[in-house]
Order: C-alpha cells, then sequence, then structure tokens
C-alpha cells in the first residue's frame, strides 16, 4: 500500500536494512531478476547480474560487457549477493513467484533459499539495459524533498 501524502512505498513483508554499497540496485523488471553489484576488490567496478524467470539461467557481467571471472559452472558470488538483497528488498515470496520457482514460495526465506532452485546455465547477454536504467534512477537521489509520490523510486526504499 502507498501513502499519498509521501512517495515512499510499503510493503506487506518485514523490511531488512539492505547493504547499498555491495548491491546499490536490485529489480524485478520483465521476465528477470536483476541489479547492479560492487566489486569487492575494485570500487570503480560493477557488475551486472540476472536470473530468467522459468529457465533460471543468469549471467554476470561488468558494466562495459567484461565477462564474470566467477562463473564457472554455476551463479557467482554477485549473483549470490544478489539473490540475498532481492530477498532482503522484495521479500523470499515474490521473488519465488517473480521467478517462477517450483516449490512452496514461502519456504524462501533467504538468497540461499533460492540458489538451491538455480537450475539454469549461464546465458550470455548484453548488460547495458539494467545499468543504464541504474544511472538514470541515480538521478532521482538528488531530487529536492518533496511529499509528491515518485513511483520509480520505489527500488530505492532502505527502511
Amino acid at each position: 500500500m502507498s501513502d499519498s501524502r509521501t512517495s515512499i512505498h510499503v510493503t506487506d513483508s518485514a523490511i531488512v536494512k539492505r547493504n547499498l554499497r555491495s548491491v546499490p540496485y536490485v529489480e524485478i523488471f520483465g521476465d528477470r531478476l536483476m541489479g547492479v553489484v560492487s566489486s569487492k576488490s575494485d570500487f570503480r567496478r560493477m557488475y551486472i547480474s540476472f536470473v530468467e524467470a522459468g529457465t533460471t539461467s543468469y549471467n554476470c557481467s561488468t558494466n562495459n560487457n567484461r565477462p564474470c571471472g566467477g562463473l564457472r559452472g554455476g551463479p557467482c558470488k554477485h549473483i549470490k549477493s544478489l539473490l540475498d538483497e532481492a530477498v532482503k528488498q522484495y521479500g523470499g515470496e515474490r521473488v519465488a513467484r517473480s521467478l517462477q520457482l517450483a516449490g512452496d514460495p514461502a519456504s524462501i526465506k533467504r538468497g540461499a533459499d533460492v540458489l538451491r532452485h538455480i537450475s539454469g546455465g549461464k546465458h550470455q547477454e548484453k548488460a547495458s539495459a539494467a545499468f543504464t536504467r541504474f544511472l538514470n534512477y541515480l538521478r532521482y537521489v538528488e531530487l529536492p524533498t518533496s511529499t509528491a509520490p515518485t513511483p520509480e523510486m520505489t527500488w530505492f526504499v532502505n527502511g
């Protein structure tokens, strides 16, 4: 539900503080869960990671489309971080439904629970669309404070 006096979107799940330094952006968009994950070794490098709904195929690459070195036969640590933050932001049930995972959506409490359902393989694809949306949303951070709704900012709610 939303309050018409504020631009904050209230979710049904309990709000858990997200790690915006590690995963500044998570979205459920189209037929996938995707986001931007910071590199732990180089603060200037960002990774774009995604998991597709239904197939649970995944990919991870840098913002300039270099493949992630951690994709060796399974999801890398960036995808694992993305799943953890997605469950914090959206709740396990919504993530499970969005990715069309088999089983009881209520059983998803952590990113590791989602990871157990990933049976797809690496699916190479350019990362520019998600990264461009992330950069576009960053411009909202510098907007003056307002009580008017800003629906595009619901992903940024941090509790």
